[in-house]
Order: C-alpha cells, then structure tokens, then sequence
C-alpha cells in the first residue's frame, strides 16, 4: 500500500450506516426485546412475593405512584422522540452485555441529609473497631431517615443496618428472590444466575440468536429531584439548552443503585436518555456519529462482552464533546464529527482519563485495565493513520 492516507467521505459512512450499524440496531433491538419480556416476568413474580421489589414494567416514568404521572410520561415520550422504544430501566452496554436497574418499592419522598460521620458494623453484622470507609466520589450512604416514611418492610434487619439501607444485604434478599423466580417461571433453560464477586446478579440469558450477560441491579429511582453532588449544567453552558437542563434535573433525576457492599452508585441514565434522545433537534450529525463510532469500537477496537470502553463511556464522551462544540455548524459535516470523536477518544485512552459528565471530578476510567486502554489507544491510532481502509 503506498504511504498516503486513504479518507473517508461522508456518503461512504452514510453506507456505512445503512450497513454495518443498521444490521446491529436490528439485531440487538430483537434481543433487548427478548431480554426484556423475560426480565418483566422474573421481576414481577420477585414483586408478588417480596414488597421491597417492583417489576421494571414499571421503572421510570411507568411509575403509577409518581405525582403527575401521566404529564412526566408524555414530556418523556416527547422528548425522546419515539427514539427509544426500550424500557427507561435497560442501558445496553454492549451488544452481549445490558444492565437493567430493578426498582424498589416503598422509597418515597426523598431528601438529600447530611449524613452522620462513622459505621462500625459489617454487613454480616459483627463490630468494627476502626468505621467503614468512606464512599467515593460517586457514590453515597442511603439512610432510612432520608424518606418522609419508607415503607415497614425497609426497617427489617433483612436489607437494614442501624438505619442505613445497605446495597449488599438488598442484593442478597433479591438474588434468593430470582432463583425462585427463575424456578416458578420455569425459565430455568433460558436463564442461568452466574458466579460473580461483589454485590452483583449477573445472570446468563439464552436468546433465539446468541447468549447475553444482563446485569440486575436492585435501584432506588428518585425521580423529581437532583444530588448536590451533580453540579450540572455548568455556569454560561451552550449545550444543552438552560430549559433543557432545568427540565431534566426537575423531571427525571437520578439513581441510586446496588453495586456495592456499602455505598449507593449514582447513575443519570434517564437524564442521558433524554440528552441522547433529544440530541440533534437542530439537525446535526450527532447521533449518527456517536452510532458509526460505537460500531468501530465493537467491531474493531474493542470487541467482547466485557469492553475496557462501553458505550456508556463514549456516550459521556459525546455529551462533553456537545458542550464543547454547542453550534451547528460543528455537526454538519459527518466526517469531521466522526473524526474528532474518534480523536478524544483515543486521548482519553492514552490519558487514561475520562471525567463523569455530571460529576466532574469523578474519572470513570480509574479502575480500568491499562493494558486493555494502551491496546485501545494502539488501534485508535492505526485507524486514524488510515481510516479509509476501515469504513470501505
């Protein structure tokens, strides 16, 4: 091949699209759907026998008991444009790997404390001598007391501990809770729980195409409300637009879920879908962009159920590149958006740096494998030496 670059014009990565990325929204549309109608049925059996529980038909705005239901549904649908006819539970991280936050029940009216300092218990419920450390920066203590009246079944020693709501003991109860399930749905053939470390459920499900890994995670949804530890939208932000913002942090606010032993993870998944969902209103590439880019990175740079990067990470990616480049003009050429998406990321993989977009002092990349990132960076590079030969 001679030394020069080959390129890429805008009409090749629109076949591109209607290629490659098409023919994965199809296939992984079909799965989601599968996953999805037999992780309703699991956990709404779990919800019949266990009142901590809810089924994920009603996650989200699908919440009967919110305020104003029926008005946050269709300022949801509205803005998401029919864009996402997935449940608001279900992140798909990968096309082998999806996360599905199962709600809790009986959480309601919660305000942000000022929690005490020190824990000296375990969860198996022996004593400490020095207290339980810290939770990082994106994650919290959940206490009973931050609930205007938690529901009877969250003062049981089952899921509490001197007045925290602890992430591992709900996992604990929920797990016995699903493989009950699995047994009374009968779906034992279908849906296999797999070992895993930590407060995880990580379960194996058979669909009619392949094999997928789902994450379920126990979530208190806390809609209505915002953390102060999300300092967001920034001071004289372009994008998203100030109404935009107002409305998600009002309508949709944020999770907390059951990833640890100790301490609540903070997730903003419904606020990204509607950034997502709502991202080229003035007619830019965006999205289209960010689906081209996603496709690269499965196909080419990191392929595999358990990515260094996941879509989760490029679509942060995405909204920090939003607000850096607010104008239109920015997202007319798909080319250069492309390009410059491609750029950042292969500078967060050599930095090993990729800030939270909503808490910015967070670098989700902090734990990740450096040896998976420098490859990461390594294939970024060979495509941007030579993208052509990868998009024809």
């Amino acid at each position: 091949m001679s030394g020069e670059m080959t390129d890429f014009t805008d009409e090749e990565l629109e076949n591109f699209l209607l290629n490659q990325v098409d023919l994965r929204h199809r296939k992984v549309s079909k799965t989601v759907e599968e996953v999805q109608k037999i992780v309703k049925d699991l956990t709404t059996e779990v919800s019949t026998k266990d009142a901590h529980f809810q089924s994920i038909a009603h996650s989200g705005v699908n919440n009967e008991h919110l305020k104003d239901q029926p008005a946050l549904l269709s300022k949801w649908s509205a803005l998401l444009k029919g864009r996402s006819t997935f449940n608001p539970a279900i992140q798909v991280l990968t096309p082998t790997l999806i996360l599905i936050a199962v709600p809790l029940r009986g959480l309601m009216g919660y305000k942000e404390l000022h929690t005490r300092q020190w824990r000296y218990y375990t969860i198996t419920g022996s004593r400490l001598l020095s207290p339980v450390r810290d939770p990082e920066k994106l994650h919290q203590w959940l206490e009973l007391e931050s609930f205007l009246s938690p529901a009877q079944e969250w003062h049981d020693n089952c899921v509490a501990m001197e007045g925290d709501i602890v992430p591992a003991k709900v996992v604990n109860v929920f797990k016995e809770q699903l493989e009950a399930a699995i047994k009374t749905c009968r779906l034992s053939d279908k849906v296999t729980i797999q070992d895993s470390v930590g407060s995880v459920v990580r379960v194996a499900v058979e669909t009619s195409e392949t094999q997928v890994q789902v994450e379920l995670v126990p979530t208190v949804e806390l809609m209505n409300c915002w953390t102060k530890k999300a300092r967001w939208p920034r001071l004289l932000q372009k994008w998203p637009s100030a109404e935009r913002g107002r409305c998600v942090k009002q309508s949709f606010g944020f999770n907390l879920m059951a990833t640890s032993n100790y301490h609540w993870l903070l997730s903003f998944s419904r606020a990204e879908q509607v950034l997502l969902g709502s991202i080229d209103e003035d007619g830019g590439c965006r999205r289209k962009c960010y689906r081209i880019v996603r496709q690269l990175k499965e196909d080419l740079w990191c392929p595999g159920s358990k990515p260094v990067i996941t879509a989760f990470h490029l679509q942060t990616l995405l909204f920090w590149i939003c607000e850096k480049y607010p104008s239109i003009s920015d997202w007319r050429s798909l080319r250069d958006s492309v390009l410059r998406l491609v750029r950042k990321l292969h500078k967060c993989a050599s930095q090993r740096y990729l800030r939270h977009y909503f808490v910015r002092s967070y670098n989700l990349l902090k734990y990740a494998n450096t040896n998976e990132l420098d490859d990461l960076a390594k294939k970024i590079s060979e495509f941007l030496d030579n993208p052509g030969t990868y998009i024809h």
